[in-house]
């Protein structure tokens, strides 16, 4: 089964960026389709961005569109979130999650679909 590290987050300005990694552990990070939740304060846990196992496929949340890209390398058994123009209603912990899929096209938004999750990293956008 995948362990999953992340890392990378940090404070930073409005309008700033930051990349996100997400380091796996074990053998089926290449099989496992991909995704980064966050948890706003005081909120529940909300889709940001996944990516299918070969990376052929993305799919992002509304808030995110435009800004945020989702990527995977899957030799470094590492799935990425850029964060560009970021904005203080982007200050979060940020957590990555990874489930075993069989269709290599599959695209998973829901938090419940997964089930191998990340201790998070906190993001925090200063205005």
């Amino acid at each position: 089964q995948v362990q999953l590290v992340e890392s990378g987050g940090g404070l930073v300005q409005a309008g700033g960026s930051l990349r996100l990694s997400c380091a796996a552990s074990g053998r089926t990070f290449s099989r496992s389709a991909m995704g980064w939740f966050r948890q706003p304060p005081g909120k529940e846990r909300e889709f940001v961005a996944a990516i299918s196992r070969s990376g052929g496929r993305r799919y992002y949340a509304d808030s995110v569109k435009g800004r945020f890209t989702i990527s995977r390398d899957n030799a470094k058994n590492t799935v990425y979130l850029q964060m560009n123009s970021l904005k203080p209603e982007d200050t979060a912990g940020y957590y990555c999650a990874a489930q075993l899929a069989y269709d290599s096209g599959s695209v998973l938004t829901d938090h419940y679909k997964y089930n191998t999750w990340g201790q998070g990293t906190q993001v925090t956008v200063s205005s």
